[in-house]
């Protein structure tokens, strides 16, 4: 059974991380975190205990690899949607470049807006600037999403 969730306790949830300083692979509100740590702490917070814990990871998995791991693993917990109807509260999944995998997620906050953990700064609310748009892969929406 999936719980109801608002877009606005997602979003409350999110930033509530704002301020958190940038730890790769950490997941830890107020003391450190990633993009993915980001999104799983919110998840926690929503529904308890995260429905899988990510392997390790180094920071350029997505470039070694070529595989698009990080949304073969939205995939399996939250609603792919199209990227042009995401709304507040769905999670972005961008590419750092033309046929690259997807590596970065943020959670959008509002129409040109979103919230993410990026190397080297704390999480924290952004514009979604041409940059980010021309990046934005997939996007997925959280379960019972209302």
């Amino acid at each position: 059974m999936t719980v109801p969730v608002s877009a606005e306790a997602i979003i409350a949830a999110a930033r509530a991380w704002a301020g958190t300083p940038y730890r790769h692979q950490g997941s830890l509100r107020g003391v450190g975190c990633d993009c993915l740590g980001l999104v799983r702490g919110v998840w926690r917070e929503l529904y308890g205990g995260e429905p899988e814990l990510p392997p390790a990871y180094g920071p350029d998995w997505a470039e070694a690899r070529r595989q698009e791991t990080l949304a073969e693993a939205a995939r399996r917990h939250l609603e792919e949607i199209a990227p042009d109807v995401a709304a507040a509260g769905d999670v972005l999944l961008f590419a750092y470049g033309p046929g690259l995998p997807a590596k970065h997620c943020a959670i959008k906050t509002g129409p040109a807006r979103m919230i993410h953990a990026y190397q080297a700064h704390p999480v924290a609310e952004v514009a979604i600037v041409p940059w980010w748009a021309a990046r934005l892969r997939f996007a997925f929406r959280f379960p019972g999403k209302v």
